[in-house]
């Protein structure tokens, strides 16, 4: 790399891994829920019925499927989702969001939306806030074009 690539690489990936953790941690003293809890609840809260596919809902959140199948099992066992069969599919299930994960996701967002903007908007012009929302979308493409 040269040394203008290596500078916004290692700056890119530094802050991405600062603002994380930094998330995470508001996240889990806030609403005890992680980053992860997080993410699926809000796929499945935002999806129609509350109930997405297990293999839709992990590649929406962008994990592999056995990924997902851990996560779902351990928000199983705190009651946030659960899993229903498919019925046009045997081997398929669904994730569903409980009452209990729909009263987890809407208390947390507020906060969420909070820290987020705490950390990491503000500290952004508007045309900071629009370059990067091309540059993100620009990454995200070429990514998708590119899955490995």
């Amino acid at each position: 790399m040269t040394p203008a690539e290596q500078n916004a690489w290692r700056s890119f990936t530094r802050g991405q891994e600062k603002l994380g953790g930094r998330v995470s941690r508001h996240l889990q003293s806030d609403s005890h829920l992680s980053v992860a809890d997080y993410a699926v609840l809000v796929h499945l809260a935002d999806a129609p019925g509350g109930r997405m596919r297990s293999a839709d809902l992990a590649a929406s959140v962008g994990w592999e499927k056995s990924r997902m199948s851990h996560q779902v099992s351990r928000m199983v066992k705190r009651r946030l989702v659960v899993r229903e069969g498919c019925p046009e599919d045997g081997r398929g299930a669904f994730g569903v969001i409980t009452p209990e994960g729909r009263e987890m996701i809407e208390a947390a967002a507020p906060r969420h939306v909070e820290i987020a903007r705490r950390l990491f908007i503000d500290s952004l012009t508007p045309e900071e806030l629009e370059v990067l929302t091309r540059v993100a979308k620009r990454v995200l493409e070429h990514l998708e074009q590119r899955p490995m």
